[in-house]
């Protein structure tokens, strides 16, 4: 399987879910310096549209790698989410991602959620 092909798999993924009260993004695969912006893009889109839900929450179940890039991307979109009166959670993070937010100092910053 060539890395085309690998980014189209399901689990690599980027998708949006809203209930109307809340908004899930789903992120799946590795979140790298190639998909940050991506992500960065998707997570703007979803903190900054009008009557958007207060709640944004990321589901990581199917992150199997974040790297700097994708923790800045992260991190930005609190940000933005601050600024817009909303807030961002966790869902489900793995261990390489706990990892890097201890490591990072950045546990702190996000939430985790189990809804």
């Amino acid at each position: 399987m060539d890395a085309m092909e690998d980014r189209k798999r399901p689990e690599q993924e980027l998708r949006v879910d809203g209930d109307g009260q809340r908004l899930v993004v789903h992120v799946g695969g590795e979140m790298d310096i190639e998909r940050a912006p991506m992500l960065r893009s998707a997570l703007h889109t979803a903190i900054t549209q009008p009557g958007g839900p207060d709640e944004i929450i990321l589901d990581l179940t199917d992150l199997s790698f974040c790297d700097s890039a994708g923790l800045n991307a992260l991190i930005q979109a609190r940000q933005t989410a601050t600024e817009h009166g909303r807030h961002i959670s966790l869902r489900h993070p793995q261990p390489q991602f706990q990892r890097l937010l201890e490591m990072t100092g950045t546990d702190a910053l996000f939430p985790i959620t189990d809804t």
